[in-house]
């Protein structure tokens, strides 16, 4: 008897199709097939059948159901034997039969085979033929219900990536025309997945067909900047770059381009760069002295005034010689002079620096000094180039500095600096506007040369109204670009009426001049797009998607776009990635003064429309990513951004990081507390998954200030509970158990037993990490018993699968199982696959100390099953990389090796630092 739901679900005996029954009846079966083998309780096949749905009699029609099913596998007038069965086990009923004959668990075996890395390609790529010639479309096809639309998401994910790996053997093997077509067909369906985009646009290139390869990535970036607002992400843009070099190598997978280890963070090199001889040759020479004093660290400071192209300079200039640092390049904009906010700590640049090197969270130093000695370690004897841009003062850089030979480092500032320059032996480099003649080739370059040599008079006349100033001068340019019939001598005569406008701010400062610029550029716009760019000023920064700028406006997301598109035309704002755009910082001081002449009544409104925005889309991604939280949802309206699965919300939260933190600091200046605080909340989830601790610990502090001028207590008790969390995660545990006892105090004052048994799940989960395992488990027994007297029963179940845990780790095997299977009872009831998925891993660690080997394997693929069906990726690879350690223990090292090498392919996709433990198990075999 075989059984398929990689299409529409049926069995078949002899070759012949048997007629399963109702629809009701064949989710009951696929439900029961998806956990072959395993247990499933009535409560969650109601769950999966009935879903809302469900009624006081569908457990009376459950059984029925399997009464009847029981019937069919019996299959009587077959010639084969029965060779599948249900049996009734505990509340619940499992299927039992050979997991070869249901095609989803033939097709994991295959795919898992194939992932083994001692599988030579050529059987590599037969294992995945096999398997991929199992799905036959939609699966679960016919099968209604959240439950099946969830499996049906997750297998897909599953089948992707299954062609994904597939295609790359079957190029590594020169292959690339068996799998255009399938790519083509599964990429035209997920158009935002980039590993799909890359297999698809190396195979066309690796054909010859490199035309559509780029046109193939251009509808990629377009689709990611429109969907996400995002650029492609450093692997698909490598190889865009690899295919216009052609140089050959874009066949080959990934792992083979490139110099491991090495970042890659300049911005992109400035268009039509002009002139600036001198400049450039200084910064060469620069360089080059460095061997006069082999033993110091080489470091530029380009000072000069805003908008007059230091950034430009220094970009440009490093792409020009990126080639001589070949151990990296990294860029910081530090933010010394943004009219939005504080410089960046060089605590927080540091960081950045150190993720670039891959430095994982937990080995990330709190403090400022631990944090340069661990830079200063990793890039001793590197050939690194960094640019610290827009610095406000030589503290800010210091601690950026190597200190070893080797690098170079190049600063901006429109200070000089000369504290750096004494101390540090930096090279001044003062950039000055342009010449005449430098300006006038800037604008050949940027209009049109012939358009510009016919009248030399008006360009010159441009070219003193705009004091030479390269910011100017481009917004101009943009103008006369964007309106090829519009004379140059009607914008010459237009710009020397808005200087006049600006007499009152006399003298001979050249920011006066560009403010002339942006008042000209300004007046020309359409209203509603001269309304945007006011409000724009409001925006909390650094940068913004069509999405933010519409709730600005109070506007739909595509007018929005229109109008983002007419303010990049005149020059005025810049899309510096796809869909993400910025101002410089004078520009951004301009729009500001003019949202306070004109909008000053409804700035705050204004302000609030918009946290709004981040408030409610920040909202919605945390219930992706933590469903089961508390809820505390903020006022009216909905969301403008939904979230189609886990993955969607944390890129998003990815993207908007700093522009959040900006926001809750925004809000907390604007006294909106009560946005202040719930938009702290929404972010608390990401925060705490993605390591960004430092983070978390600031933004609950804003968050408490605000509380404590709320009504409702409770959030100041929350605000002390989650800084305490945060701290813990920093090492930092007396002061996290501080706050932790101040919120368990003032949770008591107010008789609130939820906030006391959360608070007593945060203290087990600080006690856990000081090792202390006794005390965790008494704190998670005090969360027990609380939650269950606030009728908050999965937070109960998981605070009984931590018991279980911590009583696994005390050697307490017997009562664990029992505290885990408590959990699993009431995970089950409801419907929690997230708790369901954790306490079967933890019934997996105990079964494995048990030495109970096999049971403990059977709970692990269970967890897995259950990780990918919500979607829970790293997660899923902690599992899988227990069910190695369990494999290996008992003899099964081939399937222990496929298993970690499973896991390392989802945390090396993730960029997640567990890689590195996996990788030594997977070296101990080699």
């Amino acid at each position: 008897m075989w059984f398929h739901l990689l299409g529409a679900v049926d069995v078949r005996a002899d070759h012949v199709r048997l007629a399963i029954g109702s629809t009701k009846q064949v989710a009951v079966l696929a439900a029961l097939l998806v956990h072959a083998n395993q247990p499933l309780s009535a409560e969650a096949l109601v769950d999966r059948v009935w879903g809302d749905a469900a009624h006081d009699g569908a457990r009376r029609a459950l059984h029925t159901y399997i009464a009847r099913i029981r019937r069919l596998l019996a299959q009587p007038g077959h010639a084969e034997p029965a060779d599948a069965r249900i049996v009734r086990r505990g509340s619940g009923y499992l299927i039992e039969t050979d997991l070869d004959r249901v095609d989803l668990h033939r097709y994991r075996r295959l795919v898992d085979q194939a992932g083994q890395p001692a599988v030579h390609d050529e059987t590599r790529a037969a294992l995945l033929r096999e398997a991929l010639a199992l799905w036959q479309g939609e699966p679960l096809a016919g099968v209604p219900g959240e439950w099946a639309a969830r499996t049906r998401t997750s297998w897909r994910r599953e089948h992707r990536d299954a062609v994904i790996a597939w295609a790359e053997v079957e190029l590594r093997l020169g292959n690339p025309g068996t799998v255009i077509a399938p790519l083509t067909e599964l990429a035209d369906e997920h158009p935002l997945v980039e590993p799909l985009a890359t297999a698809l646009i190396r195979a066309l290139h690796a054909a010859g067909r490199s035309a559509e390869a780029l046109d193939r990535y251009a509808t990629t970036r377009r689709n990611l900047a429109e969907a996400l607002g995002v650029d492609p992400g450093p692997a698909l843009r490598a190889l865009h770059q690899s295919i216009l070099r052609t140089d050959g190598s874009a066949a080959a997978p990934p792992a083979a381009q490139g110099r491991a280890g090495a970042p890659a963070q300049l911005p992109l090199d400035v268009r039509g760069f002009t002139g600036r001889g001198a400049e450039l040759a200084a910064l060469d020479a620069a360089l080059a002295g460095s061997g006069e004093e082999p033993n110091a660290v080489v470091v530029a400071a380009v000072s000069g005034m805003a908008g007059v192209g230091k950034t430009a300079l220094a970009v440009h200039w490093a792409h020009r010689s990126r080639r001589l640092f070949p151990d990296g390049q990294l860029y910081v904009n530090l933010r010394g002079f943004d009219p939005t906010g504080p410089p960046l700590l060089p605590t927080e640049a540091l960081r950045g620096f150190l993720e670039a090197f891959d430095v994982p969270t937990h080995r990330m130093p709190a403090s400022l000094e631990s944090q340069v000695g661990l830079y200063r370690s990793l890039v001793n004897g590197r050939r690194l180039l960094v640019i610290a841009d827009n610095a406000s003062s030589a503290e800010q850089v210091r601690p950026l500095l190597p200190g070893a030979p080797g690098a170079m480092v190049v600063v901006t500032s429109r200070h000089r600096l000369p504290g750096l320059v004494a101390g540090e032996g930096a090279r001044p480099l003062a950039v000055d506007v342009l010449s005449s003649a430098e300006a006038c080739e800037f604008l050949a370059r940027r209009i049109d040369r012939d358009r510009v040599a016919a009248d030399p008079a008006a360009v010159q006349e441009i070219i003193t109204g705009c004091a030479r100033l390269p910011l100017a001068l481009a917004i101009l340019a943009a103008r006369a670009a964007t309106h090829p019939s519009l004379p140059l001598r009607t914008l010459a005569d237009e710009l020397r009426a808005a200087r006049r406008g600006l007499d009152a701010f006399a003298g001979d400062d050249p920011a006066t001049d560009v403010r002339a610029v942006f008042s000209w550029s300004y007046r020309v716009l359409t209203p509603a797009a001269a309304r945007l760019f006011r409000l724009l000023g409001l925006h909390p920064g650094p940068d913004f998607a069509a999405a933010a700028a519409a709730s600005l406006a109070d506007l739909p997301v595509g007018p929005a776009r229109e109008l983002l598109a007419e303010l990049t035309c005149a020059g005025l704002l810049g899309e510096h990635r796809p869909g993400r755009y910025a101002f410089h910082d004078l520009v951004r001081g301009y729009a500001a003064e003019q949202a306070e002449v004109h909008d000053s009544a409804a700035q705050r409104a204004t302000i609030a429309r918009m946290l709004g925005y981040y408030l409610h889309t920040a909202y919605a991604a945390d219930r992706k990513l933590y469903p089961h939280r508390d809820p505390v949802p903020p006022a009216a309206p909905e969301p403008v951004t939904l979230f189609a699965d886990r993955e969607a919300a944390l890129a998003w939260c990815a993207e908007e990081h700093e522009v959040l933190l900006n926001a809750v600091r925004q809000a907390a200046g604007t006294g909106l507390d009560e946005v202040t605080w719930q938009l702290a909340w929404a972010m608390t989830t990401y925060l705490d998954l993605q390591g960004h601790w430092h983070d978390w610990v600031r933004t609950q502090e804003l968050a408490l200030a605000s509380a404590t001028r709320l009504p409702d207590r409770s959030a100041m008790a929350f605000s002390h509970r989650n800084i305490g969390l945060a701290l813990a995660q920093l090492g930092r545990y007396d002061e996290a158990h501080g706050r932790l006892e101040t919120a368990l105090r003032m949770y008591r004052d107010q008789r609130d037993e939820a906030g006391q048994a959360h608070t007593h799940n945060s203290r087990a989960r600080v006690f856990g990490r000081q090792g202390d395992h006794r005390a965790a488990l008494a704190e998670t027994r005090h969360a027990v018993r609380l939650f269950d007297r606030v009728a908050q029963h999965v937070m109960q179940a998981r605070a009984l699968n931590n018991a279980g845990w911590y009583q696994a780790l005390l050697g307490d095997y017997e009562q664990a199982l029992a505290s885990c299977l408590a959990a699993l009872d009431i995970h089950h009831q409801a419907a929690d696959l997230y708790g369901e998925a954790n306490t079967w891993d933890s019934l997996g660690f105990i079964q494995h100390h048990l030495n109970d080997h096999a049971q403990a394997v059977s709970s692990y693929r269970t967890a897995i099953g259950l990780w990918r069906e919500v979607g829970d990726r790293y997660n899923e690879a902690d599992t899988l990389t227990r069910l190695g350690d369990t494999l290996h223990t008992s003899g099964r090292c081939d399937d222990a090796y496929a298993a970690w090498r499973s896991a390392l392919t989802i945390l090396e996709h993730l960029g997640h630092p567990d890689q590195d433990s996996i990788r030594s198990k997977l070296e101990q075999r080699a």
